[in-house]
């Protein structure tokens, strides 16, 4: 865990960072000092069996992953539709695939406006033809998410996004995780804005 001055907590080491969309999953990674969120890979969704959920928890084993920021898409007046409500039940199935893995592997939710937008932007910047885009625009749109993470952590010294908490085996299957702060602590509606 990296202590801040302020006596805030978050972990520290290599972190993914996932930009989730209906036909492709976008994947980063970062060093393990939080400096730089590089481009790691594209997995093709697969919403029927869910291996690329799979597949994510493989690359968090291999990479000995400390944490997992999932992108949440939002409008510009901060409200979540439909791509929020995709995004946030990925987060659901991925914490449940960590657990039944047997990892302790925070998964959080972040604000993500634009990234994609800015992936396209940057690509295009860069050169790259527009047709070349697909193959990498996913993985660029999640190490924009996982780069503005990490960054918070450090600029706040605490850990940032709402936890995503595995539903308690009792319960029904649930369309929507139950949402934590980083801290544990579900958000009041009051300061759910702030924590992203």
């Amino acid at each position: 865990m990296a202590e801040s001055t302020n006596g805030g907590v978050y972990p520290r080491g290599i972190k993914l960072g996932v930009d989730v969309g209906s036909v492709r999953v976008g994947v980063a990674i970062c060093d393990p000092d939080g400096i730089l969120a590089t481009p790691f890979k594209t997995v093709s969704r697969d919403a029927k069996k869910n291996a690329d959920v799979r597949v994510l928890v493989k690359h968090a084993v291999e990479l000995g992953a400390v944490q997992i920021f999932v992108g949440l898409p939002r409008t510009m007046k901060g409200e979540e539709r439909a791509s929020a409500e995709m995004a946030t039940v990925y987060a659901e199935l991925l914490v449940s695939e960590l657990v039944r893995a047997g990892l302790d592997v925070p998964v959080n939710l972040v604000d993500e406006r634009l990234s994609t937008v800015t992936a396209h932007r940057n690509l295009h910047e860069a050169g790259m033809s527009s047709k070349n885009h697909r193959k990498v625009v996913d993985q660029v749109a999640a190490a924009g998410i996982l780069q503005h993470a990490i960054d918070m952590q450090k600029a706040r010294g605490t850990d940032v996004g709402r936890r995503v908490q595995a539903p308690a085996q009792s319960e029904k299957p649930s369309s929507a995780p139950t949402l934590r702060d980083a801290s544990g602590s579900e958000p009041d509606s009051s300061t759910r804005g702030l924590q992203l």
